[in-house]
């Protein structure tokens, strides 16, 4: 539960702020810990929207998960306690209402004698990965923790900066596509009935193409909202679809690795994510069963999922991870397979994990730069296309008028 609260701290500064707490006599408990004279104390009351919401917890970036996670890093690597490292960071976002409201909920846990892990578990402002807490967790009991933490900012980073170089990469043809969208719908929708009704004047027969064009063209003019509004619930119904149908989801996800090239970048940026997150795992003391059980767990594509899922449990009857990844319906990398294999020979899998990692990162990188390269001409071709075939098809019954 989440309480809205206005007092004054102990410095004599007045303060507004949230406190999370499993019922009204604890956030006052917690108040006074922190040292916190509440004049108002009541509880957050809930929006339509997050009445109707399915989900209670906010969701935490990446980007401010690594920020997070860097920052207690060097406070603990400073010689700096838990609770003060905590408290220290706090003071990074105090214009952020969700990080203050998560900060304050873990140092009230670590103020009443919990350790992080526990803290992290129990707050519920943020819905935080398992893998991350599990890292914390084992980190913790090994005294690594400042380590590992340093090890997921930089996990955490790189997702992060992957997925904006993406974004910022797909902007361009994105608006591209947009523009070239509105244009193709305006001629089609006011250009070509108006052309269209010219030709109806004159009594012309017109090619086969031409009258396929007007007929869409006297569709859209008619009906734009509903097919703006089919192809926004059609979209919807898809994603919704995938969301709540596991069968749905695994066909979807075997279907894009099918895909050519593009298929190949999904199935290195999974391999990556998992290597990563797994050597960092095995670092922090995590036993190799758990690691492979928890690094599937950051998988988007429950194809690569899967096959990380049932090898596991091999794994938990003896069978190295090779052998049963050899062993999956569908077969990944051979060069991973291989290198896992060398890794499990050696008894070096991590840092083989982790040089996997760096690969996967690197080649995936090239290969989406290639990909973006070639997307821009390739949709100035397309859109070309189309509006060449739209002038053509009203050209068409002119160059026959002309010729008779």
């Amino acid at each position: 539960m989440i309480f809205k609260y206005s007092g004054i701290d102990k410095t004599g500064s007045k303060i507004s702020s949230k406190i999370e707490a499993g019922s009204l006599d604890e956030a006052k408990k917690r108040l006074k810990a922190s040292g916190i004279i509440y004049k108002k104390l009541r509880e957050e009351k809930l929006t339509l929207f997050s009445k109707i919401s399915f989900k209670r917890r906010y969701k935490i970036t990446s980007g401010e998960l690594a920020w997070f996670c860097r920052d207690m890093s060097i406070y603990l690597k400073s010689g700096i306690s838990l609770v003060d490292a905590v408290k220290l960071s706090s003071n990074q976002y105090i214009d952020n209402k969700k990080m203050t409201l998560f900060l304050s909920s873990v140092k009230t846990s670590l103020d009443e004698g919990k350790n992080f892990y526990f803290a992290l578990e129990n707050q519920t402002v943020f819905k935080l990965p398992v893998f991350f807490k599990q890292s914390i967790k084992v980190s913790e009991e090994s005294g690594i923790l400042d380590e590992i933490l340093l090890e997921l900012s930089r996990f955490l980073k790189e997702q992060e900066r992957l997925n904006k170089q993406i974004q910022n990469a797909f902007a361009y043809p994105l608006f591209i596509l947009l523009i070239s969208g509105f244009m193709l719908g305006f001629m089609i929708a006011y250009v070509v009935p108006k052309i269209s009704s010219i030709f109806e004047q004159m009594n012309q027969e017109l090619p086969k193409i031409t009258q396929i064009i007007i007929a869409i063209g006297d569709w859209l003019s008619q009906y734009w909202f509903y097919a703006i509004l089919g192809l926004v619930l059609i979209i919807a119904g898809i994603k919704t679809l995938l969301a709540v149908n596991k069968k749905a989801k695994y066909a979807y996800d075997l279907f894009m690795l099918k895909i050519p090239f593009f298929g190949k970048i999904i199935e290195s940026s999974e391999l990556g994510r998992f290597t990563y997150i797994a050597s960092v795992l095995i670092k922090s003391g995590v036993p190799f069963v758990k690691t492979v059980r928890l690094g599937f767990g950051i998988l988007k594509n429950s194809v690569i999922a899967e096959v990380f899922d049932k090898a596991s449990l091999k794994v938990v009857e003896g069978s190295r991870l090779s052998s049963a990844l050899l062993k999956s319906d569908y077969k990944l990398n051979n060069s991973f397979v291989q290198a896992v294999t060398l890794g499990e020979e050696t008894s070096e899998v991590s840092l083989v994990l982790q040089n996997l990692s760096v690969l996967y990162f690197d080649e995936n990188r090239d290969k989406i730069a290639l990909f973006l390269s070639l997307l821009e001409p390739v949709l100035m071709l397309v859109v070309g296309a189309l509006i060449g075939l739209i002038i053509t098809s009203m050209l068409l019954p002119i160059f026959s008028i002309s010729i008779s």
